[in-house]
């Protein structure tokens, strides 16, 4: 085995150990140089390659880093936050912000009454996206007896009201100074924005704006020809 190719090795090791966690420092270049005896460039050429392959983030003059692993979601699925963070292996925790019993003003459109609740979707203690959810009470009416400071709605929702329909919207947006901060992003940082309208036969159940980290989160959907659906796929 190659220098280079040992170098890789024991990071890949460590990091799918969990000794290395997101966010961790890995040695300096000179460190590793020391370590391991060998050019410099030989240590550049396998941290280069490990960022290639998303494991590492190098970041100029701080050194590199332990990448956070990216999410993928099916486009035509109505996934829980909670399961999707749960599942690659971090803890999930749900912070509430705003809740209110009302239509906000700028939903004029939206069925009243109806509830209003906002807070951060947070993965190995980093928020992961922002939510700003609507819940019509008509419809979901136990929604205005449920707490949601440690369930999320959108969890509670899928436990407990069935739906039939729902509609995505997404695109790439420019994260406001109050978003970036939230995110723990720098303002205007490039963010997926995704809103979903769900609906239980006419009625409508739920809207819901989720913010996510441009650098955590894609959506990604396999189509059968002539079917005109979408399976889940994750990849990579």
């Amino acid at each position: 085995m190659t220098i280079e190719r040992r170098i890789r090795s024991d990071i890949e090791a460590r990091i799918h150990s969990g000794e290395w966690r997101p966010g961790d420092r890995i040695p300096f270049e000179h460190e590793l140089v020391a370590t391991y005896g060998c050019a410099r460039a030989t240590v550049g050429k396998a941290l280069g390659t490990l960022a290639r392959s998303g494991l590492i983030e190098r970041r100029r003059k701080a050194g590199s880093f332990v990448a956070h692993p990216q999410v993928h979601s099916a486009v035509l699925a109505v996934p829980d936050l909670a399961e999707v963070i749960t599942a690659r292996g971090e803890a999930y925790r749900w912070q509430q912000t705003v809740r209110r019993d009302s239509r906000p003003d700028d939903c004029p459109d939206f069925p009243s009454p109806a509830l209003l609740i906002e807070g951060v979707h947070c993965g190995g203690g980093e928020p992961f996206a922002l939510e700003r959810r609507l819940i019509v009470l008509a419809v979901v009416p136990d929604a205005a007896k449920a707490s949601f400071l440690e369930e999320a709605p959108g969890t509670w929702l899928l436990r407990h009201v069935p739906w039939t329909t729902a509609e995505h919207q997404i695109k790439a947006v420019e994260a406001s100074p109050a978003e970036a901060r939230a995110l723990g992003l720098r303002a205007r940082s490039a963010c997926l924005e995704l809103r979903r309208t769900t609906w239980r036969a006419e009625e409508t159940v739920t809207f819901v704006r989720q913010l996510f980290r441009g650098d955590r989160f894609d959506l990604v959907a396999r189509f059968s020809p002539g079917t005109g659906s979408a399976a889940p796929f994750s990849g990579r």
